[in-house]
């Protein structure tokens, strides 16, 4: 059976981490985006489809080339942050159930969506967004702060990053070692105000 996480454990992921807008200078290495990623992945999604697909942004060129992208509020920190992870999915991640499920492929399951645009592109994107939780999860988990951001032009990141439209972008998310905000934490809902239990 597996066991509970330790209170030290749940503070790092979920009750200390705040959303940031500032990050110190330090560096975030390739190692540690590797080992984010290698947490992500294990997390479930629809068939074990995989479709999360992460752009990180660090050269100058290519924040230049998000940054008008951004909204104007956005524009600053993101230039400011030591990493920027541009969230999207793979809209033909369905061509690759042989590779990441066998057996439903044997199935059918990839002709299926082959002939549904709508049923693809909304499976893949729900999936995706499942993704990110477990991708701020595993960055948490690593020592980072987070700053996801939904103010941009997604598609106009798609057809700057991602012309051959495979792609398509729906979050970008900034991270490094934060600096904690000054300001008080924003309530959280109680069980009784958001849930039901029937």
């Amino acid at each position: 059976m597996t066991q509970a996480l330790s209170e030290e454990t749940l503070n790092q992921l979920f009750f200390e981490p705040r959303t940031v807008n500032k990050f110190t200078d330090e560096p975030v290495s390739e190692e540690t985006l590797r080992d984010i990623w290698n947490l992500t992945k294990m997390g479930p999604t629809a068939f074990n489809s995989q479709p999360l697909r992460v752009t990180f942004v660090q050269s100058d060129e290519a924040r230049a080339r998000l940054k008008p992208l951004l909204s104007r509020g956005n524009q600053e920190k993101t230039m400011a942050a030591p990493v920027v992870a541009v969230m999207a999915y793979d809209t033909a991640w369905h061509e690759r159930f042989p590779e990441f499920n066998a057996r439903a492929a044997e199935a059918g399951l990839d002709d299926m969506y082959s002939k549904n645009e709508e049923l693809k592109l909304s499976t893949g994107l729900q999936s995706a967004t499942l993704a990110t939780g477990y991708f701020i999860t595993a960055a948490r988990a690593m020592g980072l702060s987070v700053g996801p951001m939904s103010g941009a032009d997604f598609a106009g990141i798609d057809r700057e990053f991602f012309p051959e439209g495979n792609r398509k972008s729906f979050l970008v998310i900034n991270l490094g070692y934060g600096v904690q905000p000054s300001y008080e934490r924003n309530p959280r809902f109680e069980l009784e105000q958001a849930t039901q239990i029937i």
